[in-house]
């Protein structure tokens, strides 16, 4: 596996598991140590701190995204087609690495912006992927 878009794929679940992993560590050190009951945890984490909420929604966005980015680079690779997603693979990468580590650190008017700055990065690869995949003259 040393195609970009393949390691950038793996990437991408990997970094999803990781916040996976990391909010359920915390929410079971919640319920371990009483300060929340198992039964009151709910998938948004909105009756927890701030920090929670962010990190269900960034984990959210990350399996949002997956969908979307992570499926053009299974047609990249499926189809024998890497060399249109590898050259940027690396980047949506970054740019989706840079779109979460933003949203669990602040939600200020600036974290956002930079947030949604770094979305848009993603938004503009995966829209050229797809023309680059649906229409390969392009």
């Amino acid at each position: 596996m040393h195609a970009p878009s393949a390691l950038a794929l793996t990437g991408f679940i990997a970094w999803t598991l990781f916040l996976l992993v990391v909010m359920e560590l915390l929410r079971s050190r919640l319920v371990l140590s009483g300060k929340v009951a198992s039964d009151r945890i709910v998938p948004d984490n909105a009756n927890l701190s701030p920090f929670m909420q962010r990190l269900a929604r960034a984990h959210l966005n990350c399996i949002e995204g997956l969908a979307v980015f992570g499926g053009l680079l299974v047609v990249a690779l499926l189809t024998d087609r890497a060399g249109v997603t590898d050259p940027l693979a690396y980047w949506l990468l970054g740019a989706r690495l840079v779109q979460s580590s933003v949203h669990l650190a602040s939600a200020g008017v600036v974290a956002v912006n930079l947030r949604f700055t770094a979305f848009a990065v993603q938004m503009g690869i995966g829209v050229w992927w797809a023309v680059r995949l649906l229409h390969p003259a392009v």
